[in-house]
This record gives structure tokens, C-alpha cells and sequence, in this order.
């Protein structure tokens, strides 16, 4: 039997202690965690709670960042110290068409961030998902050589990148490049270029903006077969002298998946390679699974039935309580690997922003988030908070 490495025996200590602890406040408050709002500053923020830890985000949409949603832009100055644009710097937003390019939107959510002191992450440069159909074609509408596209690419990525040389600090450079089993997924950029056009991506970019971090992101790494793709890309990549400064791993999880070991071993796996860990689009689906599985593909669909839509108008009670449990439990494991994790980001602000409300099925809805719709703490951000207050009782060691 192989042994667990120190690094690895201290972290299950921490979760282990983290939890005792919790179960201590649960229990001394009849076993609700949103008593934790007792002992909480009122004015406490997810921000300044894990300040020795990690930083704090959420991807944040154009009427947060723009001001017309006044009370959500609010809330993400008040709770966070980080953000991801949601949508407006993927290639269909920030470059629709052949030549044309589009910042008023980008230009916005980076003022937002610096106006507001935040830590801004770019998202994303290369993907195989909302990027134009042009993109890989000809003005035929052929496709594409493999140096034609590398051009395309490049000139992207040095006009996007360079925009906001020095104001974005890192960019998920390639998402989801990876199929369930850990191979490369077959998208154009693949099938045009071939498997280096990974290596390119993270190449141009380093060349727009020295300074920026560069990061791999994608989802269902706590799942063995795609997590060991993941570490084999990651060491490809630094075998080709590109400088990798994180992996985001995107932890749109299930109530009963991944388990606190599931997360445990996949931070392990992606530390041991030298870089850092970010959890990039973090959210608790609690609603019904209908397509079969776990993947957070965003092309899957599933059927809109009264079933896959079991609390239309309010989460019961016993719900959000298990929530609270499940978000506890989550956060015992990220506090327990602080010093290998950098950043911590939530997929929308409050639950009405979620886009879990339209996938897999159109329609729904969706509870996954700390904050309700409307933009109040629900008692999984009581829970959350506990576990930081925990970290702050018990000095934890690397």
C-alpha cells in the first residue's frame, strides 16, 4: 500500500478538524448552521473571512458590472475581492466577426474590477464553445489551414490580451480540452491544428502580456480518469517550456458529488505538478440529475418535466439546510489546502443569476449559490462563513 504523503496526512487532519469544530457549533446551537449569524459580524464578507486563505470571486454578468443591476453590483463589491466576466470576453462576444471587435463590454467589467480594487481574470481566450462558426473557415466557408488558423488564434489572443496588458491579472487561456477520459476532446481547434494548439494558445499569450498568469481550465477534474488527463496536459505543457501558473478547476458539483475525498486527491494530484489550484466556477447543483451523469458539458439538454423542476417557487427548508451541510463540507477541504489553493470562484452572484436556472433544462429553478434571488445570505453562506471562522480559531501549519 502506498502512503499518503505528509503534505496529504495534514490536509485530512485539517478537514478533520475543521469538521470537529463545525459539528461543535452545530450542536451547541441545536444543530443550525445559520446560527453561525450570531457570532459573525453583521457586516461580514466572504472577502475578509478568508483573507489569510484565499481570494473570493464570482463571475459576474453586464448588469452587475454596467450598474443597472445597482443591487447586485452592490453585493459583489460588498462580498468579494475577485471577478470572472461571465460571458462578454469569450470570442462571440469580444470578436463576433471576421475582423470586427467589440470592448465597450470588456472595457466595463475591468473598470468595475479596478474601480472596486479587484483581483479582474480574463475567461476565455480558446474554446471550442461560443466561438464563431467563421473562426475556422474561409471566406468560402471552407476550412481553415493549420497556419491559418494558428494566425486567427494568434492575432486574437495579442488583441484581446494586450487590451488589458498589465489590468487582467491571469486568463483561463484553453478550456475544456478534455473529453470524460482524459484525452484530447476532437474540436476544430484539434482537428485544424493538431494536439499543440494548446502549447500555441498558451504561447501567444505569454506573448501579449509577460506578466499575466496563464491558466488550464475545465470541469469533472475530480473524476480519476480526466484528472490524470488533466496532469498529463499540465506536464506536456511545462515539458514544452510553457509557464502554467494555475489549474481552474471548475467544481460545478452535486449534492452527493464528488466526495471531500474526491476533492482531496484531485488538489493533491494538480499540486504535485508545481502549479496552484483554482476553483474557478463553483456551484451545488440541488436539483434532480436528468441527463445521467455528472458532466457539466454545456451542450448537454435534458427534458423539461415536472420532476426536473421539483421547488419552483421556494427551496424547502430541509434542502437548505442539507445545502449548508454540503457547502461545510466543501469549504472544510478548500481551508485544509490553502496553501496550494489561490482563488476561489462562485459561477454567478445570487441564485437568479445562476446558469444552472436554463441547463441542462430550460426553465428551472436553481438554488446552487450562497445568496437567494434576492441577493440575500442563505443559510449555506452561514456555513461557509463558519468554516472560515474555524480557520481563524485554529491556526493551521503548512
Amino acid at each position: 500500500m502506498r502512503m499518503p504523503s505528509s503534505s496529504s496526512r495534514r490536509a485530512h487532519a485539517r478537514i478533520a478538524a475543521a469538521g470537529a469544530l463545525l459539528a461543535v457549533a452545530a450542536c451547541s446551537s441545536g444543530g443550525r448552521t445559520e446560527s453561525t449569524e450570531a457570532v459573525l459580524p453583521a457586516r461580514s464578507s466572504l472577502e475578509s473571512a478568508f483573507a489569510s486563505a484565499f481570494t473570493v470571486g464570482a463571475a459576474v454578468n453586464d448588469n452587475q458590472f454596467t450598474g443597472r443591476d445597482a443591487r447586485g453590483a452592490a453585493l459583489i463589491s460588498a462580498q468579494f475581492n475577485t471577478i470572472t466576466p461571465e460571458n462578454v470576453l469569450k470570442w462571440e462576444h469580444v470578436h463576433p466577426r471576421r475582423g470586427e471587435y467589440d470592448f465597450g463590454p470588456g472595457d466595463a467589467y475591468v473598470d468595475f474590477g479596478t474601480k472596486n480594487g479587484m483581483t479582474i481574470i480574463g475567461h476565455t481566450l480558446v474554446w471550442h464553445s461560443q466561438t464563431p462558426a467563421w473562426v475556422f473557415q474561409d471566406s468560402a466557408g471552407k476550412p481553415l489551414t493549420r497556419d491559418a488558423l494558428l494566425a486567427v488564434m494568434r492575432d486574437h489572443i495579442h488583441t484581446v490580451v494586450g487590451r488589458y496588458k498589465g489590468r487582467i491579472k491571469g486568463w483561463d487561456v484553453v478550456n475544456e480540452a478534455l473529453n470524460e477520459d482524459g484525452s484530447l476532446r476532437r474540436s476544430p481547434w484539434q482537428r485544424i491544428i493538431g494536439d499543440d494548439y494548446i502549447v500555441k494558445a498558451f504561447e501567444y499569450a505569454h506573448e501579449a502580456d509577460p506578466a499575466a498568469e496563464l491558466y488550464y481550465n475545465d470541469y469533472s477534474l475530480e473524476n480519476a480518469p480526466k484528472r490524470d488527463g488533466a496532469v498529463r496536459l499540465i506536464r506536456q505543457l511545462q515539458n514544452a517550456g510553457v509557464k502554467v501558473a494555475a489549474i481552474g478547476t471548475q467544481s460545478h458539483v452535486k449534492m452527493d458529488w464528488p466526495s471531500p475525498a474526491q476533492f482531496d486527491s484531485t488538489i493533491n494530484a494538480f499540486a504535485a505538478t508545481g502549479v496552484k489550484v483554482n476553483v474557478t466556477e463553483l456551484d451545488v447543483d440541488v436539483l434532480p440529475r436528468v441527463t445521467g451523469g455528472v458532466s457539466a458539458d454545456v451542450a448537454l439538454r435534458g427534458n423539461a418535466t415536472a420532476s426536473a423542476n421539483p421547488w419552483p417557487t421556494a427551496l424547502p427548508d430541509s434542502v437548505q439546510t442539507a445545502l449548508a451541510r454540503r457547502y461545510a463540507e466543501i469549504f472544510r477541504v478548500f481551508v485544509a489546502h490553502h496553501d496550494v489553493i489561490d482563488r476561489i470562484t462562485f459561477w454567478g452572484v445570487g441564485d437568479a443569476d445562476s446558469w444552472l436556472n436554463d441547463w441542462p433544462v430550460r426553465g428551472r429553478t436553481s438554488y446552487p449559490l450562497l445568496f437567494d434571488r434576492n441577493d440575500q445570505p442563505k443559510p449555506a453562506f452561514d456555513s461557509v462563513m463558519a468554516t472560515a471562522r474555524m480557520l481563524r480559531a485554529t491556526p493551521i501549519t503548512p
